[in-house]
């Protein structure tokens, strides 16, 4: 936990340099703008501090992130963390979701696939495997809406976050607007990680205290799932706990094909525009979200395996 401090502090510096060196001037509309004096824009980059050395800059930023200060948004006009917070629950939502549903197809599928190895089961595991993380998101994406949006006509292709509805009906028209992009993302996290704990598990289960479990006369199910599953989880622990901060930058592609207004459509229109400081406040989420998993990781191996002790 120490450790991650100084590699956030760190992290920032990097993130906030580059993006201050970058080309680019939030202001640059209003200095193609004839209808606005050169004064009103050498004035708003003074009040915002732009003109100020970059490590001039980097501290202050730092000091009203501890204060809970995000920034100012130069484009929304809105507090950084107010902007954020409007999209925050939508990319919850769709990522949640994703990373839940891949978890629940790749757990089984893997751990079967590893105790009936090259059976007809495995091997069409195997197949759909590589299919699902060899094709990128923004063409599995392209093939959802041809195919459950256009050719059947079953759901939506834009993702609303004005739904004219309430209640029964309110939660119905979001899942049938999350399914797709829950789907394309899910589905392609699911396969790589359905890989990783089919090797996994076929490391453990050929261990001699595997066979010892069985010649005791435990049935197949409690060898499984108390002594294989459990030991084979932690490579995959870690495969997860970095899987969980990709899979929002992997949401970046997918939000723009479906229109879904969030964390990652924002970070790309905040780019586009040069509003730093949302792009600033973005990005250190994603990698804080990095340092954070990684540590929970940490944690969860303790859980799985005894003999790793923190002392």
């Amino acid at each position: 936990m120490l450790v991650s401090i100084p590699s956030l502090v760190g992290i920032s510096l990097v993130l906030f340099t580059v993006l201050a060196l970058a080309p680019g001037d939030p202001f640059d509309e209003l200095a193609t703008n004839p209808n606005v004096p050169p004064e009103v824009r050498l004035h708003l980059r003074h009040q915002f501090g732009l003109d100020d050395p970059v490590a001039v800059r980097y501290v202050r930023w730092l000091g009203s992130m501890l204060k809970g200060d995000w920034g100012f948004s130069f484009v929304s006009r809105i507090n950084v963390d107010t902007l954020i917070l409007q999209r925050l629950p939508t990319t919850l939502f769709v990522l949640g979701m994703a990373q839940l549903l891949g978890i629940c197809v790749a757990l089984p599928v893997g751990v079967y696939s590893a105790v009936r190895p090259y059976s007809w089961f495995d091997q069409i595991a195997t197949t759909f495997a590589f299919v699902g993380f060899s094709l990128p998101t923004f063409f599995t994406g392209l093939l959802f809406i041809l195919f459950f949006s256009i050719y059947l006509d079953w759901l939506p292709f834009i993702y609303r976050s004005n739904i004219d509805a309430t209640g029964l009906r309110w939660v119905w028209e979001n899942l049938k607007q999350g399914v797709m992009p829950i789907a394309v993302l899910g589905l392609f996290q699911g396969a790589s990680l359905t890989r990783f704990t089919r090797s996994a598990v076929l490391d453990v289960v050929r261990l001699d205290y595997i066979n010892t479990a069985r010649a005791k006369g435990l049935s197949e199910g409690i060898t499984i799932v108390k002594h294989v599953v459990r030991n084979a989880l932690i490579p995959v622990v870690t495969l997860v706990g970095l899987q969980i901060p990709t899979i929002f930058t992997g949401a970046l592609i997918t939000e723009q094909i479906f229109r879904v207004p969030g964390i990652g459509s924002l970070l790309i229109s905040s780019i586009l525009s040069n509003d730093t400081p949302v792009v600033m406040a973005i990005t250190f989420v994603f990698s804080a979200l990095v340092v954070l998993f990684n540590l929970v990781a940490d944690v969860v191996y303790g859980w799985l395996d005894p003999r790793i002790s923190y002392r």
